[in-house]
């Protein structure tokens, strides 16, 4: 069996824990993930998505820039600290290295505002495409710190 890859980021936002949280979870994702990095697409649309974005069990399709798609399904949320998902049934150029791939969004109290951290494993498709993964990961940190960025700044002018 492949060996995983963990990759995580944190930003510091000037807000507390509850409207970090509660801003987080249903935000649009073509809004958030709106940039390239590397071979990185950023998100074009979401859909099939029942309501807002909340729900243990509900599903959703991210398609991505390049043409490829994933399908997202929210696993647990634990309001105020944690939410978590799974990406599965990936389909474009990420599909050939990854089977799947698990998030998480952590909320923690940081000062007088929340530390926000967006972690993810990746689960390579095989032992050879494991190989790949340090090098993606590298492309994954300057994604994720873009979008934390934008999620700040969203977060901290709303």
């Amino acid at each position: 069996m492949a060996t995983t890859t963990q990759v995580q980021e944190s930003v510091q936002v000037a807000v507390p824990v509850d409207k970090a949280f509660y801003g987080t979870l249903p935000i649009p994702l073509e809004s958030l993930f709106k940039y390239r990095h590397g071979p990185i697409p950023p998100i074009k649309s979401v859909r099939n998505q029942n309501g807002e974005w909340g729900t243990p069990g509900q599903t959703r399709d991210v398609h991505l820039a390049d043409g490829g798609s994933i399908r997202e399904e929210l696993l647990t949320v634990d309001a105020p600290s944690s939410f978590s998902y799974q990406l599965t049934n990936i389909r474009g150029p990420l599909a050939l290295l990854f089977s799947h791939v698990d998030g998480r969004w952590l909320f923690e109290p940081d000062g007088t505002g929340t530390r926000i951290t967006w972690q993810w494993t990746l689960r390579p498709r095989s032992g050879a495409t494991r190989l790949v993964a340090p090098a993606f990961a590298r492309f994954w940190h300057g994604y994720a710190k873009k979008s934390l960025r934008e999620l700040a700044n969203q977060l901290q002018s709303g």
